[in-house]
């Protein structure tokens, strides 16, 4: 039976780091501020924004929050973010997405400050990432990378492969295994021998958008496997993943349950990437 990843303790720990970081630079006279908006008031989008205000509050991170109607233009939320980059106060400009149709989320991304951008979205934190200067990393991939690591799981060398090619999760997660030294191979939809393909990885990260998509017989033994998927099963409250846990977990060395592998990461990394723009900036 593989060994649990425990996504609660180890996002618990780097929220205590995060925390003890923001209390030194307190006494310095530096406060870390993270604006959020939220546009609307779709469900999980409000227990999303919920859940960073509480974590900001553990952390000590100040928390702007503005909660807008759904009728909100698209030229008032562009003139909020203006005002936003130009508070030398905040260190963070996070919009939860989905934003409501009749506005360009493309356009809303683009209009952040690349130097507040914490969720790492901006097309300029991605062409950081990708030539390997500093700059904000896509919270979940940032997050899985902690994971592995303080696991013990040794990346240098190691086969990696990544199932999905978003822009949020599949590709940043290449970017970052290449920078810590893994052979990656990304697949999607159009992979031909994806089954062979993910029998190789030493390291198997799975973001494909399809419960139970990847059960036991797509693993090598003693492989880790990430599943960063979250999904409601029909009808009940219970939650699955990407990877069919029940039977992955008989061959995987290490595995991510979902809950409580990935999804608690996600915040923990977005409270570092505020600190990390405080300390970019004091």
């Amino acid at each position: 039976m593989a060994e649990l990843i425990d996504g609660k303790k180890i996002s618990q720990d780097l929220k205590d780091e995060v925390k003890e970081q923001v209390a030194e630079l307190k006494t310095k006279g530096v406060e870390v501020t993270l604006a959020v908006i939220l546009v609307g008031n779709d469900p999980a989008s409000t227990v999303y924004v919920g859940n960073k205000k509480k974590a900001c509050e553990y952390t000590g991170i100040n928390s702007k929050s503005f909660e807008l109607p759904e009728e909100t233009t698209e030229e008032e939320l562009l003139k909020l973010i203006k005002e936003l980059n130009e508070d030398e106060t905040v260190n963070g400009i996070l919009v939860q997405l989905p934003l409501p149709k009749h506005i360009d989320e493309d356009k809303v991304i683009r209009a952040i400050d690349p130097d507040k951008d914490v969720d790492g979205f901006h097309p300029e934190s991605v062409g950081r990432l990708s030539i390997g200067v500093p700059g904000f990393v896509s919270c979940t991939p940032a997050g899985v990378i902690e994971l592995l690591k303080r696991s013990g799981t040794n990346l240098d060398g190691a086969n990696a492969v990544v199932v999905g090619r978003s822009n949020i999760v599949g590709k940043p997660m290449g970017i970052l295994l290449l920078r810590e030294n893994a052979t990656v191979t990304i697949c999607h939809s159009h992979t031909k021998n994806l089954k062979e393909i993910c029998k190789n990885a030493d390291v198997l990260v799975v973001a494909i958008g399809q419960p139970k998509f990847i059960d036991g017989s797509y693993i090598k033994e003693g492989a880790t496997v990430i599943d960063v998927g979250i999904h409601r099963i029909d009808g009940t409250k219970k939650l699955c993943g990407d990877v069919d846990f029940e039977s992955a977990e008989k061959v995987a060395g290490k595995i991510t349950p979902v809950p409580g592998g990935v999804g608690p990461m996600t915040i923990a990394e977005l409270m570092n990437n505020c600190l990390q723009s405080a300390l970019m900036n004091k």
